[in-house]
């Protein structure tokens, strides 16, 4: 299976058509017909259903398409590095991040790198922390953000300076927006919005046994789409504060829980990992703007 046969099959599933995907190659449309037929034959299974005028992804097709694409991110990401190792000027850094406001000392830091680097260029990928942890054990991410404690056996680790504080968003105009803190009883019987990591762990911990006594209605694991959930009435959703807009003009409000619930967050990147030049070198700024932070 080679790499360049793998860039033609994705972009033949991005566009659903054998014609456009030849011409962005610039190839024959027999030529990269017969490159298909050459892959299905390889992997023995169909990879598309041929319509009059367009294709479609069989099943093997959807899950070839996610292999592909997971592989040429990893050849391209490696390809950056070796361009890189002659150029400390700049190169490339993939960062996975969970959600936080935290994320603040992150982007302070690359400002500071990017004086000296110029042409230093990040790539940001957002998720729960299982999932950027993931990405990070894949090899797709030199480093990732978690809003959890990491796991030492695996991972090195550097300690974001700030902490995230816990609350509760809703509508303005809801009876418990007059309170100016949130325990765990008012939440008894409320359709409650949240990402599962957080209930799971964050909130299990605030609130003890009573956690089975919530009424946990749907889990999301970004906040502008939890919070438009909030606003079309769907429930009350437990969140980092910052997260989303809430100005004065906002129909929505934050209130922290009481008592108070903090979550830090970590950088981490896994034992053993060699990283490249730039990738080293942003780490080395990390350990001291993070020390700065916190003096």
């Amino acid at each position: 299976m080679e790499i360049r046969v793998l860039r033609y099959f994705l972009e033949i599933a991005r566009a659903g058509n054998m014609s456009r995907a030849a011409e962005a190659f610039h190839v024959s449309q027999p030529t990269l017909s017969k490159q298909m037929k050459d892959l299905e034959q390889e992997l023995g299974k169909k990879l598309f259903r041929r319509g009059s005028t367009s294709l479609s992804l069989t099943d093997e097709g959807m899950l070839l398409r996610k292999r592909a694409e997971d592989i040429l991110d990893m050849v391209d990401k490696t390809a950056d590095e070796f361009r890189a190792l002659n150029d400390i000027s700049g190169g490339e850094v993939h960062i996975g991040c969970a959600e936080s406001y935290q994320i603040k000392y992150l982007a302070q830091t690359i400002q500071v790198f990017k004086k000296k680097y110029p042409l230093f260029r990040y790539h940001l990928t957002s998720g729960n922390t299982e999932q950027v942890v993931e990405r990070l054990d894949r090899g797709l991410i030199d480093f990732a953000v978690i809003a959890e404690p990491p796991n030492l056996s695996k991972y090195n680790y550097l300690e974001v300076p700030g902490v995230d504080l816990w609350g509760l968003v809703m509508k303005k105009d809801d009876a418990l927006a007059q309170k100016k803190c949130i325990r765990v009883n008012d939440l008894m019987g409320l359709p409650l919005i949240c990402s599962a990591q957080g209930m799971k762990f964050d909130i299990a911990r605030w609130c003890g046994e009573k956690v089975d006594m919530l009424n946990l209605s749907g889990t999301v694991n970004l906040a502008y789409n939890g919070s438009v959930f909030v606003r079309e009435g769907l429930g009350y959703m437990l969140m980092f504060n910052h997260l989303v807009d809430i100005g004065s003009d906002s129909d929505l409000c934050f209130r922290p829980l009481e008592p108070p619930l903090e979550t830090k967050m970590y950088v981490i990147w896994k034992k053993y990992q060699v990283f490249s030049p730039i990738s080293e070198l942003l780490l080395d700024e990390l350990k001291i703007c993070f020390h700065m932070q916190k003096h």
